[in-house]
């Protein structure tokens, strides 16, 4: 399989960054400070982070808002120009084909999908809305994290101090988002190629930014008790099994004004009712050692009743944190226990995030 270089890994491996490949793509991993350290600049000042691998999607064509309608489970009646939105992308049977995010421009809707879905979500939306054209867009994309992004940006274009949290407007600098994958306040932003190196050198004169790889990335969206996809959901995890109800549209639930009318509706309605067979949860260990993905999870009677999707020790608590696919049937206070190398350590249940999240709101 080809791996494809970033447009910055010139900019990356000056930096010192090490590589490693991630969904088709040479990604810098962790720089020279480290992950840790990486991680800790992104929760007290501002990391820079090159998420160029991510697919940008323009949807354009006539009624482009009431199509989308039928693909996913939004409701655009009431959403203002410039918000944005999380959805999912789903098959017939309710699994998830990917998670997006979607933002409502006045006669078209941007669409960020993960990196190993460009191509199946691109055919997967143009067969549920044919008479709408998508385009990947040969874009960059840049995400500025953490509480110092918006007055390091704000030296760059003023406005954007202007935008809350998951609103975009297009400025001089391209397309601007206030959002992110990390729990801290920031800003994804939308780039032309050739502005591109440009602006990642800008950003990065000031003192509170530092560039951060993929491996601090992954532990700053665990601590915020965000989900991956791929790892703690796949196409045979379904909306109620991923504790995401709160990502369809309320007229799209049971007894709304627009109920159902996306694919696998019948079973999300269903198990938004009758419950799921299992869920995604938070778990933190007793002891402050890693447990990672893959790692069973036993009831006090040794039986299996679950599994780990994605662990690590946090930077920010020093405790092992943990997303799991837990069978709903598990009390929510019996004893718990994940088997680490033929060795049970106890975990227990927690509510999501880890660590409080700080985005700007209005």
């Amino acid at each position: 399989m080809r791996v494809i270089r970033l447009a910055l890994h010139p900019l990356h491996a000056e930096y010192g960054a090490r590589f490693g490949s991630f969904a088709g793509f040479e990604m810098p991993l962790q720089y020279r400070d480290g992950l840790r350290a990486e991680h800790l600049h992104t929760r007290a000042a501002a990391g820079l982070f090159d998420v160029s691998h991510m697919g940008q999607l323009r949807a354009r064509g006539s009624g482009v808002h009431a199509a989308l309608e039928r693909a996913l489970p939004l409701d655009f009646d009431g959403w203002p120009e410039g918000e944005q939105r999380y959805s999912l992308l789903l098959n017939e049977r309710g699994g998830i084909v990917d998670d997006l995010m979607v933002t409502r421009l006045a006669d078209e809707a941007r669409i960020v999908v993960n990196a190993s879905g460009r191509e199946k979500d691109l055919a997967r939306l143009r067969s549920l809305c044919p008479t709408l054209s998508f385009d990947l867009l040969d874009a960059g994309l840049l995400a500025l994290q953490g509480p110092a992004a918006e007055s390091v940006l704000a030296k760059i274009e003023p406005r954007v101090s202007e935008l809350a949290f998951m609103h975009a407007k297009t400025y001089g600098l391209g397309l601007v988002s206030r959002s992110g994958y990390t729990g801290e306040d920031g800003f994804e932003i939308s780039v032309s190629r050739e502005a591109l190196e440009p602006l990642a050198r800008r950003l990065l004169s000031d003192p509170a930014v530092k560039l951060i790889g993929l491996g601090a990335r992954d532990t700053l969206r665990l601590e915020a008790g965000l989900p991956l996809y791929g790892q703690d959901m796949d196409a045979n995890t379904t909306i109620v099994e991923a504790s995401l109800g709160w990502a369809v549209a309320r007229s799209r639930r049971a007894a709304g004004a627009k109920e159902g009318g996306f694919p696998g509706a019948e079973v999300y309605l269903r198990e938004a009712r009758e419950g799921s067979a299992r869920n995604l949860v938070g778990l933190i260990g007793e002891e402050p050692a890693p447990i990672r993905h893959g790692t069973a999870l036993l009831d006090a009677a040794e039986r299996e009743v679950g599994v780990v999707t994605s662990g690590t020790v946090s930077p920010s608590t020093q405790r092992a944190i943990m997303l799991a696919c837990l069978a709903a049937s598990h009390p929510r206070d019996a004893p718990l226990y994940a088997m680490v190398r033929g060795k049970p350590r106890p975990v227990r249940l927690t509510p999501l995030p880890f660590v409080p999240k700080r985005y700007k709101r209005r």
